[in-house]
């Protein structure tokens, strides 16, 4: 397979205006990537940790924020599998923009 067919199969990744729209608009993206902020980092204690987060749902919103390259997943090779999820560079500097949003929140409030 040429690089060109790469490109082609792959999905394109979106632009960051784009990122911001669907995971600012969903509070679910924005519960699973403050839990994954705060240092959980495993499925299951995401699910547990919120009140009306089902796997389902989470499992999605994990799809999506690994695509968008704000998260990394490892898989370890145990019985049964552990996985973890953790901010990339690319999602630390997301993050601060978050960050900046709900400080600009807040300047509006005072």
């Amino acid at each position: 397979m040429t690089d060109k067919d790469k490109k082609n199969t792959e999905p394109a990744r979106p632009g960051v205006a784009e990122m911001m729209e669907n995971i600012v608009g969903c509070k679910w993206s924005l519960r699973v990537l403050a839990l994954v902020r705060e240092g959980v980092n495993r499925p299951g204690a995401m699910e547990h940790a919120v009140e009306g987060l089902t796997a389902k749902v989470l499992n999605e919103r994990l799809r999506k924020l690994t695509r968008y390259g704000i998260l990394d997943k490892t898989v370890y090779p145990e019985s049964p599998p552990r996985v973890e999820y953790r901010l990339t560079g690319f999602g630390r500097r997301f993050s601060a923009l978050l960050d900046e949003i709900e400080a600009l929140e807040r300047s509006l409030d005072s």
